[in-house]
């Protein structure tokens, strides 16, 4: 570990938890901040690591890695929210500032958590129910009728942890667990611990997703972007569309007001991105449910690194920091984002020239990922005032680089 504390002219260091392709992205905004990254990573491969020269090797639920690391650092933040509670704490036992603090990283840690604070607040959610039994979950069914979701509610992500289940049969694996959960019960699949039972949901109807990003500094100066469309395929974004098309404007500022506001009432610091459905009420006219929280930079807002003023990276580093925010504006009157996903062909090189070459607007953000297919492994950003042909250009050049398409 070299990373000394405070880099020379008194710029702060900033340590993130996790080598993933979000503490990556960070790095070019850091060298334009003047501030130092260190990145605790998975392992010398991880895709931050090849970028970040400070990125010792450690183990993120392991309190004697994290604490050694941490006291190398002015502030720590994270790469992704499955740092345990515990670990955290023994951070700021060490003295070192955590951001967002471990209060407010629990409501996108525990989903049952953040349900009940959404709830309290008055924030819209779907309908919910707390289920730790069999007579639970056919509980809720019957009152808001089947099919239904069920999710665990710590450890999932793109689609993990998520079940649509049509009656309690469908989740006997989960309700055994729970029942287990006194002798330490798991969901081997997942590794999400049923220890507080899971989380039912009714099924909404919605007409598309949503996505709010909000960044807020300690002393309270928050920001947020224009409301995207999230495009999701499988239970993973594939595309988002900035801002999102043919958006109530009256829903875009409720929906922005919300996210400002859980932002503040859970004390959040640094990028939060609320997950939305857009639903009709009874009236028919458009509202919004809140569907999930993520506190850290999000796929939703990878297309602020080219079509925003200020990117969602550069935020998080200056709201952490409690340096003045940027400017959320848009550059350009579209910006769509398209996810980049792996494929049978690993060599990505000789594709990626001929992109290049094929479109020479156009912004390609790859993380140095072994290629796995369906694994996200890069994304293109692509600008103008021609939605449809931003949407066209992207769609190619992802399954061009995902080989659906060789030509």
């Amino acid at each position: 570990m070299t990373t000394p504390r405070t880099a020379p002219g008194g710029f702060p260091v900033v340590g993130i938890i996790g080598g993933g392709q979000l503490a990556r992205m960070t790095a070019p905004p850091a060298v334009g901040l003047g501030v130092t990254l260190s990145v605790l990573a998975e392992s010398e491969s991880a895709s931050a690591a090849q970028v970040i020269p400070s990125s010792p090797v450690g183990d993120h639920t392991s309190v004697e890695d994290v604490v050694e690391f941490a006291r190398r650092c002015d502030v720590v933040t994270f790469d992704h929210e499955h740092v345990p509670p515990e670990v955290i704490a023994a951070v700021q036992a060490a003295g070192v500032r955590v951001e967002p603090s471990p209060e407010a990283l629990l409501h996108a840690q525990d989903k049952l958590v953040m349900r009940r604070r959404l709830t309290e607040l008055g924030i819209p959610c779907p309908d919910w129910a707390h289920v730790t039994s069999r007579s639970d979950l056919e509980a809720f069914g019957e009152r808001v009728g089947w099919p239904l979701v069920l999710k665990t509610p710590r450890g999932g992500y793109d689609g993990k942890g998520v079940r649509v289940v049509t009656g309690p049969d469908d989740a006997r694996d989960w309700l055994d667990a729970v029942e287990a959960a006194g002798a330490g019960g798991t969901d081997s699949e997942h590794g999400a611990t049923m220890a507080d039972g899971l989380l039912a949901e009714a099924m909404v109807g919605f007409t598309r997703e949503l996505a709010v990003l909000v960044a807020r500094s300690p002393s309270g100066q928050a920001a947020v972007w224009p409301v995207v469309e999230t495009v999701q395929t499988d239970g993973i974004c594939t595309e988002v569309l900035a801002p999102a098309p043919d958006l109530d404007p009256e829903l875009a500022s409720r929906a922005s007001e919300s996210a400002l506001r859980i932002a503040g009432e859970l004390g959040v610091t640094g990028v939060m991105a609320v997950e939305l459905f857009e639903t009709r009420d009874g009236d028919d006219r458009p509202t919004y449910l809140v569907n999930e929280l993520a506190m850290r930079p999000h796929n939703s807002g990878h297309w602020t690194i080219d079509g925003s003023v200020t990117s969602q990276f550069e935020q998080h580093l200056r709201a952490v920091l409690d340096l003045p925010l940027g400017s959320t504006r848009a550059r350009e009157r579209w910006t769509v984002m398209g996810n980049v996903l792996g494929g049978d062909y690993p060599e990505l090189y000789a594709t990626y020239r001929h992109l290049m070459a094929r479109d020479p607007a156009m912004k390609f953000h790859l993380y140095g990922k072994d290629v796995r297919p369906g694994r996200k492994i890069g994304h293109v950003d692509v600008s103008g005032d021609d939605l449809d042909d931003l949407r066209a250009r992207a769609r190619h050049a992802c399954d061009y680089l995902q080989g659906v398409i060789t030509e």
